[in-house]
């Protein structure tokens, strides 16, 4: 298969969400099958319901400064589906993937002939392959692995971990999860595996941290908690500096490339890891560490476009995420703010909105290209209740219309509500030429 026909018979296997399967027997006999590729490379796992993607991120930048051959692994993608696969930074080339695409099908439709299973792996399953077949094709040193969803039965715990992030815990994807803190801070807990290290974020709900420690007392492994930062200071455009001592060391002045007052938190618990892998073999110098984090990038969680008004967009899918999505309105975004939101339908909108309609002055509702997304309509009942002012839309590419249409050039344009609205958007306005420089 060339690049497109891989995507072609990818995108044939279902929707990433509704035809996942949630097992681990799967992706272990399809990684047998290519040899094991993930047992050629150390990886670090990062589990958790917000920050995950961020502190991965993070970690992937420090490490890579210090001279080590990266990998990095997300989900999901915005624009481009070679996004998920990183090695030193830079996305798989289309070719590579349609390559290894190819080797990955061979073997699992050989697994369907031999009778293991009665149908190929999944999207996620074969996607995974993907990368693990790739990252050791590099010869990768480190790989740095978001979870997609959960932990217990993701794919990308098919790996012995150096060391488990688990980030804040909060209420998501509860129909697969489960509908309480505990049941879902125990799916997570999961990545957390004996003879590995542990660094465990600031937790807003006990019951997690209780799962978590439970989990560590289990297997046998000492954790590291992340500490709060000190001198916390902020730029106009809320990007941060502070300070931050750890067990051994303490740093003064760190500046985060990412924005928001939440990127602290997730950046201690990537100083907490780094600490640690130098602990296993994986040391790197302060500067490393520095440079890391103020160099990161992660496109879609408050990534700040150069435009006149502001675009600012953020994937803000559930009520946590909103909340420290509006905590940034509120202190840094010039105003007025004009929304753009579009939600899925196993989400919690009602949350959402709640943490977000009031920060604008307007809202333009848009429907995401997914079959699980929200009618704009529906999700416009909302604002009546909330007395907003708001348009609905028909497509993306009006919706960013009536959006520059009603905010001055002063004033914020955010997109928020799904991490699919986000790609979309930046799809649409990298057809326009729009400039996607950030901040």
């Amino acid at each position: 298969m060339n690049y497109e026909e891989s995507l072609d018979y990818l995108y044939s296997l279902g929707h990433e969400v509704l035809a996942a399967k949630y097992r681990l027997e799967t992706i272990e006999a399809l990684l047998e099958s290519l040899g094991d590729p993930q047992r050629s490379f150390k990886s670090i796992i990062v589990a958790g319901t917000n920050g995950k993607g961020s502190t991965a991120a993070m970690i992937e930048a420090i490490q890579r400064r210090g001279g080590y051959k990266t990998a990095l692994y997300t989900s999901p993608h915005l624009v481009r589906i070679e996004e998920r696969i990183k090695t030193q930074g830079s996305e798989i080339p289309s070719a590579d993937f349609g390559r290894i695409a190819t080797i990955v099908r061979r073997a699992s439709e050989d697994l369907v002939m031999r009778g293991k299973f009665e149908s190929v792996p999944s999207f996620f399953e074969q996607v995974t392959a993907i990368a693990m077949y790739y990252f050791a094709e590099r010869k990768t040193s480190l790989a740095i692995l978001e979870v997609g969803l959960g932990g217990r039965l993701d794919a990308t715990n098919i790996v012995q971990p150096l060391v488990s992030v688990i980030t804040a815990i909060d209420y998501d994807h509860q129909e697969v999860l489960g509908s309480t803190i505990k049941a879902i801070a125990s799916e997570k807990a999961a990545v957390i595996k004996p003879g590995s290290r542990a660094v465990i974020g600031r937790q807003v709900h006990k019951e997690a941290t209780e799962v978590l420690m439970d989990r560590c007392i289990e297997t046998g492994v000492l954790p590291v908690f992340s500490g709060e930062a000190a001198a916390v200071n902020a730029s106009e455009d809320g990007r941060f500096t502070f300070d931050y001592e750890t067990g051994k060391n303490r740093f003064s002045r760190i500046q985060l490339g990412l924005l928001g007052r939440h990127q602290v938190e997730n950046a201690a618990s990537a100083i907490e890891a780094t600490e640690l892998l130098a602990e296993l073999g994986f040391g790197t110098s302060r500067e490393a560490l520095i440079e890391g984090l103020r160099g990161v990038r992660w496109p879609g969680r408050l990534e700040s476009i150069n435009s006149r008004p502001r675009i600012l967009m953020d994937g803000a899918h559930n009520s946590s995420g909103a909340q420290r999505l509006r905590q940034y309105l509120d202190e840094f975004a010039p105003r007025p703010v004009t929304l753009i939101f579009g939600a899925m339908k196993d989400k919690d909108i009602a949350g959402i909105a709640g943490a977000l309609f009031g920060a604008a002055r307007t809202i333009i509702f848009t429907r995401v290209a997914d079959s699980r997304a929200e009618g704009a309509a529906r999700i416009g009942a909302l604002a009546v209740k909330a007395r907003c002012d708001f348009i609905i839309t028909e497509s993306i590419e009006e919706a960013l219309v009536r959006a520059r249409e009603s905010t001055p050039d002063d004033g914020t344009i955010c997109v928020a509500g799904s991490l699919h609205l986000v790609g979309e958007v930046k799809r649409s306005l990298e057809i326009e030429k729009y400039p996607l420089a950030t901040i």
